[in-house]
Parts: C-alpha cells; structure tokens; sequence
C-alpha cells in the first residue's frame, strides 16, 4: 500500500516537470536571434521600397521631359503647317488672279483675230463687188455706152465717199462700228481698261444691234469683273446672256458669272450656273473650266 502511494507520487512529479517544461517561455537568446533576422528583413524590404520610388520617380521625369519635348516639337510643326497654308493660300490666290487676267487676255485677243477674219471676209466681198462693177463699166464701154456725168460722179469711190468728199469739201465723216471696236479690244488687251470701258460703252450706245454688240457688252463685264466690281459686271454678263442668246459669248458670260456670284459669296448661285454651263455646252472650254472648278470647290462637276 505505501509502496503504491511512492510510485503513484513518483508519477506525479515526473508528469508535472513535463509540463512545466512545456509552458516554460523560450529562451531569451533565441528571441532576441528572431527579432534581429526579422528587423533585418525589414530594412531589406524598406530599402528595395525606396530603391523602387527613386526608380519610378526617375522614369516619371523622363516621361515628363519626353513629352514635354513632344509638345514642343508638335507646337513647333503646327506653326510651320500655318505658315505653310498661308504661303501656298497666297500663292494660289496670286496664281489665280494671273490666270484670270491671262484669260482674259487671251480672250481679246481671240476675238480680235475673228474679227480681223471676218473684216477680211467683208473686204474680199467688197473687192468682188468692184469688180463685178469694173466688169459691168467695161461691158457697157465696149458696147460704146458711154456715162454721163451724173453717173460718173454717183460712182463710189475706195471708201463709199462721193466725189465731194474725196476733195475734202463736206465735213469729217464719224468713227465707224469697226474702228471704234477695234480701238476699244486694243486697249483692253493692252491693259487700258478705263479708256477699254468708255470706248465699248460708246459702241453699245451707237450700236447696239451690230454683229459685235454681244462682244463689247461681253467685255465690259471682263473690266468690271478685273477691276473687283463683280455686281457690275454680272449684270453685264446677264444681258449678254438675256439679249443675245445667238452669241458665241454667252458660255463665257454665264461662266464668269458663276465665278463673279462665288467672289460675292454667294456660292449656291455660282455653284447652279457652274453646273449650267457644263449641262449646255459640254465638250467646250467653258464646260471643262466649269466642271474643275467644281472639282476644286468639292461638288460633283454633273448633277443628276
């Protein structure tokens, strides 16, 4: 019985320092070990942190400096293209102006052939009919008719003029249709477009229903329309357009009035008799200029 009591306290004991081993705390030394791998873990971390931040810092700068740069240079660019479209907007306007007065040119002298044509045409008509008058004369001498003076006098002389005139006796005879016409394309192909518009003002005066009529009041639109006046000279291109529908010039009228109504800013209008002149005389120049001016405005040069 007491020997089971010595075991039974035996036990106990060696089941108490078990545990207490157990529960007992960690020796200071280890502890101390622990701490000091983690504090440096820490630093470690905190150092590759700041490593990091310098390094993005770093590249932020870079970033801001690149674009900066890149501002600069499209800034830079954009100033150049300005002053790009400004030097080409006036070389086109300064082009364009040289065009139409070259045009315009061009178009007087081309008349002035054709009526230098047609006034050849008249005088060999002329030539023939002295001839014929020659031949009649000749006729009549060989068949010993003989003129009396009355007839002789009445006969016309190089110019139309009668015997008196020819001597000079009766009074200066008028510029005639031809010469004033003449005189007034000269002068506007050469430039003189205030002396060029008095002279066709005064042949539409005196004559307003001549062959040539469509032409000077064609004309007077061109000095209108050079000289900046565009109301004018549409206004002049309308009645070549409304009084001489037979004229060869009222292409070139509804085509420059187009032109004149877009300087006035009033492009709807120019834009329909754009597409009018194309519509009514294709194949011809005025048609063709027509349609690439369209082109350059951005409208289909047909409609449908």
């Amino acid at each position: 019985m007491r020997t089971r009591w010595i075991v039974l306290g035996l036990g106990l004991l060696f089941l108490g320092a078990l545990c207490g081993s157990a529960l007992a705390p960690t020796p200071v030394g280890a502890v101390s070990k622990e701490m000091i791998q983690l504090q440096q873990s820490v630093d470690q971390l905190t150092q590759s942190q700041q490593s990091l931040r310098s390094a993005v810092d770093a590249n932020n700068a870079t970033m801001r400096t690149l674009i900066q740069q890149a501002t600069d240079s499209v800034n830079q660019l954009n100033g150049k293209m300005s002053l790009v479209e400004k030097t080409v907007q006036e070389v086109q306007a300064n082009t364009g102006a040289r065009i139409d007065t070259m045009t315009t040119q061009s178009q007087g002298l081309s008349d002035n052939v054709q009526d230098i044509q047609a006034r050849v045409g008249k005088l060999a008509q002329q030539m023939n009919d002295v001839q014929g008058l020659l031949q009649s004369i000749d006729g009549k001498l060989s068949g010993g008719a003989a003129l009396s003076p009355s007839a002789a006098g009445a006969a016309p002389g190089p110019q139309g003029a009668t015997g008196e005139d020819s001597a000079g006796g009766g009074a200066p005879p008028p510029i005639s249709a031809d010469t004033l016409y003449q005189n007034a394309l000269r002068d506007f192909t050469g430039g003189k477009y205030d002396l060029a518009k008095q002279e066709f003002a005064d042949y539409m005066t005196n004559f307003p229903t001549n062959d040539l009529a469509s032409n000077a009041q064609f004309y007077l639109g061109e000095i209108d329309y050079a000289q900046g006046n565009y109301k004018v000279a549409i206004v002049s291109y309308t009645k070549v357009i409304n009084q001489y529908p037979r004229s060869f010039k009222v292409a070139a009228s509804q085509l420059k009035k187009a032109q004149a109504e877009i300087k006035l800013g009033n492009k709807q209008a120019g834009i329909r008799d754009l597409h009018e002149v194309a519509r009514k005389y294709p194949g011809s120049d005025e048609a063709r200029q027509a349609q690439a001016r369209l082109r350059e405005m951005g409208v289909p040069a047909t409609t449908r």
